[in-house]
């Protein structure tokens, strides 16, 4: 591991490391000879999930901080929220959750979960949700508290020191094999995942490409918002920069965030059915789509090892499973 990345402040949330796991019957029902799945699926918190990792760092610093609320923001069924709540019951804090959008009708899924840890929430409607979160922020200290906002997907440049030290676990399991994929693949939401990896990756002296999987149009330009982030993990951690970037692979988005295309349900259908691999709706398995659309289009090579990134989002399937796939 990294020194300077071991002097940054970290609490343990995640079960790690997480297992590497070869998936041979899905690796040739789509057209690999070998695929290896990073399960942080099982990163252990509130189901699990890749936020556990991000928010080692940044409860760490809440606490550092004196805070005892965390504030943070997503969609509805965002994992992102349901992680954060459980982290703070772990670190002895409250959560609110400011929901994108409209209030919904009906608590499901990762609300389910919101609702058991007992995070309060509110919906920032036609506001933006960042203004929201600053506002709510501001009433909390009114009342005497002392809030810590996360962003998005708990995606800055000291969230994503989480998969910085990821891409380390991952090339130390991928050396006992012997092993160098060429790509490691990943979705690409808020960017924080994508950006500790592609940084971790290069200052692990991988030869590996990151590779991440558009699964929204949130963020116009993944690129630059990853070298934003990685400057600024860069710069907690007292490192240079190394020159590179993550790939992104657009045109897997269909018709929105968190809405089924037709990768996403053969994803979801081939990943159950060859090895009882459950993937999301909203992440993984948008971003298992789109590597079997790379494969589809010869821009992945049958015998390019891949390694791909379980993100974990379970509890999205229990919400209306309609809108991501033709479930009855």
């Amino acid at each position: 591991m990294l020194p300077e990345l071991e002097r940054v402040p970290r609490i343990e949330l995640a079960i790690a490391p997480t297992p590497l796991q070869k998936a041979p019957r899905l690796a040739g029902a789509i057209g690999l000879d070998r695929l290896l799945i990073k399960r942080d699926d099982n990163t252990g918190l509130a189901l699990g999930g890749n936020k556990a990792r991000k928010l080692e760092y940044l409860v760490a610093d809440a606490q550092r901080k004196g805070a005892d609320v965390l504030v943070t923001t997503g969609a509805a069924q965002s994992n992102h929220c349901r992680m954060t709540a459980a982290a703070a019951r772990v670190a002895g804090m409250e959560a609110h959750l400011v929901f994108r959008d409209q209030a919904v009708d009906e608590v499901q899924g990762n609300m389910v979960l919101d609702r058991l840890l007992g995070a309060t929430w509110s919906f920032a409607g036609e506001q933006n949700p960042a203004e929201c979160m600053n506002e709510v922020a501001e009433e909390l200290r009114h009342a005497g508290k002392k809030p810590y906002v996360i962003p998005a997907g708990g995606s800055n440049g000291r969230g994503a020191l989480g998969y910085v030290r990821c891409a380390f676990e991952l090339v130390g399991q991928l050396k006992e094999r012997g092993e160098e994929p060429r790509y490691v693949v990943c979705a690409g939401g808020s960017c924080g995942t994508l950006s500790g990896l592609t940084l971790g990756l290069a200052l692990a002296d991988s030869a590996s490409a990151l590779a991440a999987v558009s699964i929204s149009r949130s963020v116009p330009d993944r690129v630059a918002k990853a070298k934003q982030v990685m400057t600024e993990s860069s710069e907690i951690m007292g490192v240079e920069l190394p020159d590179t970037k993550p790939l992104i692979w657009d045109g897997y988005v269909g018709p929105g965030y968190g809405m089924r295309t037709e990768l996403t349900t053969r994803a979801l259908e081939v990943a159950a059915r060859t090895e009882g691999l459950i993937l999301d709706p909203v992440y993984s398995a948008k971003a298992f789509g789109g590597l079997i659309g790379e494969i589809e289009a010869g821009r992945v090579k049958r015998d390019d090892l891949i390694v791909f990134i379980h993100t974990g989002g379970t509890p999205a399937l229990f919400a209306d499973p309609k809108l991501y796939w033709h479930a009855d």
